[in-house]
């Protein structure tokens, strides 16, 4: 199964991610974020950095993790290659907690691609069933 691929967008980046699972497909639309950014296969794993969101529906959930990962580029200047996310029914809609695995932007190693700017809820799609989900997203350029 393939982890993502592009969609056509006017203006701005769109991907379409898969996975066995939501959280597999999450993992991969982390990848297709920074793959916008930088060549991942470049990124070692050299940080590990935790996440954890709350959010009322996946919808919600997916827009703050890949805000998230943009605030951590953006505030920490790290880019990631590596994913492990575990998603979960809550009483009040969805927790996701995640292992992420980096190192710093260095523009002579990872010579930079295009700059993303923020998540969008425009053209937004999760897809779940057993055994294929997928995951539609577009990011500001």
């Amino acid at each position: 199964m393939k982890k993502f691929e592009w969609i056509e967008h006017p203006s701005d980046v769109g991907f379409r991610a898969y996975g066995k699972t939501i959280s597999e497909a999450f993992e991969n639309a982390a990848l297709a974020l920074f793959e916008i950014m930088v060549d991942t296969a470049k990124v070692e794993p050299k940080i590990k950095k935790n996440v954890s969101i709350s959010a009322e529906d996946l919808g919600a959930l997916l827009y703050d993790w890949l805000d998230r990962l943009i605030a951590l580029y953006d505030s920490e200047g790290i880019v990631c290659s590596q994913f492990r996310v575990e998603i979960s029914k809550t009483a009040e809609g969805y927790q996701l907690e995640a292992e992420v695995w980096g190192e710093r932007f260095d523009p002579g190693r990872h010579p930079e691609r295009t700059a993303v700017k923020a998540m969008t809820y425009h053209l937004m799609e999760i897809h779940e069933e057993p055994g294929n989900c997928w995951i539609q997203a577009v990011v500001d350029i």
